[in-house]
């Protein structure tokens, strides 16, 4: 891939700050959530009401799956680029500085409304159930992507929750086909996925070159619980398919070749938050420089190991510097 010459990652999505809290399984259920996967809020407010329910202080960094890729990738080293919206307040602004600090050059669109939030709560088995309040992030309008966005990037990196906004998914992926990019879609959740069936297999054929499940995206979007076979399932259409297996490492089809990609085990998990993303961000990273498959889906799985051994998206400076050794 990274022949082309071209080796940017240029992510689009919901500029999202992420707001952080450990809790208990009671938790979840006293606020009718099911464990994993994410809930759409209408009102921002219902966030506060959950936290104050919980009475824990949450943590808060920058967050959206779509960045917490591309956020990978400009630490790795790569080329990056997002393209978003987010609010003119506080959060917006903090949200952008550190991006830009990440090395990553940020194209915001700007919005009256309040940037957008992501509460995550994390159980004592490191899983995260989230409440999401889009907010300033809805504002993007698909009248203002166009091809020239995608002009220097070599995949473009579309985070699956874009489908709640159906017509803005339908310009991200014309735009960045017209550029011809290549285009990676996160399934991001089998909550999208079931609400996105009726329109997910005809995007998926007609723009889609890398397409990324994990376990639940997998079984929602194909049916089947074999993994072998929702893999084979999900590369009818594709360049390459990604399947994530947790603790059990990744599988990957190309080519009618599936490659198997181990884990890197990390012990200390404490927060599964962000571990999708920044596998994504190893794999995508290693494709756009030219790596092999399997290069690639191990660099992807030492970010994803490092990130779950910190609470949220955001690797230490340490862990970079492990992953760095692989890269090497």
């Amino acid at each position: 891939m990274g022949k082309t010459g071209k080796t940017k990652i240029t992510g689009i999505g919901s500029a999202l700050v992420d707001l952080l809290i450990n809790e208990n399984d009671a938790f979840l259920e006293s606020v009718g959530k099911e464990k994993g996967g994410m809930t759409l809020l209408e009102d921002g407010a219902e966030i506060e009401r959950i936290l104050e329910k919980s009475g824990r202080k949450a943590e808060i960094v920058p967050g959206g799956a779509a960045c917490n890729t591309i956020v990978g990738v400009g630490m790795l080293g790569g080329e990056a680029g997002f393209i978003g919206m987010r609010g003119e307040d506080g959060y917006g602004v903090s949200y952008e500085d550190e991006l830009s600090k990440c090395n990553v050059a940020c194209r915001f669109f700007l919005s009256k409304e309040p940037t957008g939030k992501v509460l995550s709560v994390i159980t004592p088995d490191a899983q995260r159930s989230m409440f999401t309040f889009l907010g300033a992030s809805t504002g993007l309008a698909p009248e203002s992507i166009t091809p020239d966005m995608f002009e220097d990037t070599a995949i473009a990196v579309v985070e699956g929750y874009l489908l709640f906004n159906r017509d803005l998914m339908k310009a991200v992926l014309r735009a960045a086909k017209t550029a011809g990019t290549r285009i990676a879609l996160d399934l991001a959740s089998f909550e999208v996925v079931e609400a996105s069936r009726d329109i997910l297999d005809d995007l998926i054929k007609e723009y889609v070159d890398i397409l990324i499940a994990n376990e639940d995206e997998a079984e929602a979007y194909t049916g089947l619980k074999e993994e072998d076979r929702a893999l084979e399932k999900m590369a009818e259409n594709v360049e390459y398919a990604v399947l994530k297996i947790g603790k059990r490492g990744s599988m990957i089809a190309h080519k009618g070749t599936v490659t198997r990609v181990d884990p890197v085990i990390a012990e200390d998990a404490v927060d599964t938050t962000g571990a999708g993303d920044l596998w994504a961000a190893g794999f995508l990273y290693g494709l756009a420089n030219g790596f092999s498959i399997e290069k690639s889906g191990r660099i992807g799985s030492a970010c994803g190991a490092e990130v779950v051994r910190v609470v949220g998206a955001q690797i230490p400076d340490e862990g970079w510097s492990r992953i760095r050794k692989i890269v090497a």
